[in-house]
């Protein structure tokens, strides 16, 4: 009977103690957890969540948001009041703890284990390894070629694409197109919205993410029309459990690239082309001129309505927000931070040397 007083710390941190050294177990947490338990925990939360229009995900933040500066204010009040002792400070110490310990298991139950998976790279028996500066430069003239086959297609349905539902329904056909080859691909109970914190995301510097306590996947659409089909893939990919956001990406990449929408297959490939032009600029800038003067002069126009949209939102706090949200993914086993998303380029790389094709 002693112990009662202390049964609910010794449940949460027994329960955050067994993640933590069920994380270290990566085949362990892909064949139980990522495999096993999760693809069920995903669906329940779309089924119950995907038919409501708006964001659920988004309000619950609301809410939280509005709670959590509710009780800081009236921490303060009692702090300017000399209300505040030892055993308040100590209680409210206790409380925050558990908060932070109760958020934690949860996070890791419904989707945050996936940080620790084998991963696509183990399901498709990729084998990916450090490129050379000729690899990545035949990889983006591959990529210019697709772009200039696709660009004059992918315009003529474009409009579609501001149709909401019409692009949430197109991504989540292309998965299911996939899944015939790969059935972990397969995307039941759909469950994709447009974020209410869109405009907000322009100046935080996102274009879309996953809301892991409600299963949805939020795209931003106010960012260029021509941007939200690879977006919108890259969040179904975390809703399939691709935690990581280089697997996220070329989850992306395999399902819009499927698509038979020619605008879905042109928003993969302007996405890949950001990727590894960025890395060519890096390593060797004389080597990415003439392939992007190859691009057709339509394409070179929506990469420059792509740099004067974000421009238009440039502020002194995203570099900040940037660091923080690296220094998360770092602590979810990416080390690389807001650079993991590049690493897609060496699995895409990897991806043509197995099958010759893109």
């Amino acid at each position: 009977m002693v112990l009662r007083p202390y049964k609910g710390w010794i449940i949460l941190i027994g329960l955050a103690v067994f993640i933590k050294i069920f994380s270290f177990f990566p085949f362990a947490v892909e064949k139980y957890y990522s495999t096993g338990i999760y693809p069920l925990i995903a669906r329940l939360q779309r089924i119950l969540f995907g038919w409501i229009p708006i964001s659920i995900g988004d309000i619950f933040y609301i809410v939280m948001g509005v709670w959590l500066l509710v009780k800081i204010i009236s921490f303060f009040k009692k702090l300017f009041r000399n209300q505040i002792n030892r055993a308040f400070f100590l209680y409210m110490a206790g409380r925050v703890i558990q908060w932070v310990l109760g958020l934690y298991i949860l996070f890791n139950l419904v989707w945050g284990l996936n940080y620790n998976r084998k991963g696509i790279d183990y399901q498709l028996q990729l084998k990916v390894t450090p490129y050379v500066n000729d690899e990545l430069r035949a990889l983006l003239k591959m990529i210019v070629g697709k772009l200039n086959d696709l660009d004059s297609a992918s315009r003529a349905g474009r409009n579609e694409l501001n149709k909401k539902n019409f692009l949430f329904d197109a991504a989540a056909k292309s998965y299911n197109e996939i899944s015939v080859q790969n059935n972990f691909f397969a995307y039941h109970s759909p469950s994709v919205k447009p974020s209410i914190f869109s405009y907000l995301g322009n100046y935080l510097g996102f274009s879309g993410y996953y809301n892991p306590f409600s299963g949805e996947a939020q795209v931003n659409t106010t960012v260029p029309v021509f941007m939200q089909p690879f977006t919108t893939c890259h969040e179904i990919g975390h809703q399939l459990g691709y935690a990581k956001e280089d697997e996220a990406n070329f989850a992306g990449f395999l399902s819009a690239r499927s698509s038979n929408n020619p605008a879905f297959r042109y928003s993969v490939f302007l996405d890949l082309y950001l990727y590894a032009a960025s890395e060519l600029y890096f390593r060797d800038s004389s080597l990415l001129v003439p392939l992007r003067e190859q691009l057709k002069p339509s394409i070179r126009n929506d990469l420059r309505t792509l740099r004067a949209f974000f421009s238009k939102y440039e502020n002194p706090f995203e570099p900040y927000i940037r660091k923080l949200y690296g220094r998360y993914l770092k602590a979810n086993n990416q080390p690389k931070g807001i650079m993991a998303y590049d690493e897609v380029t060496g699995r895409i790389i990897a991806y043509y040397n197995k099958y010759g094709d893109l």
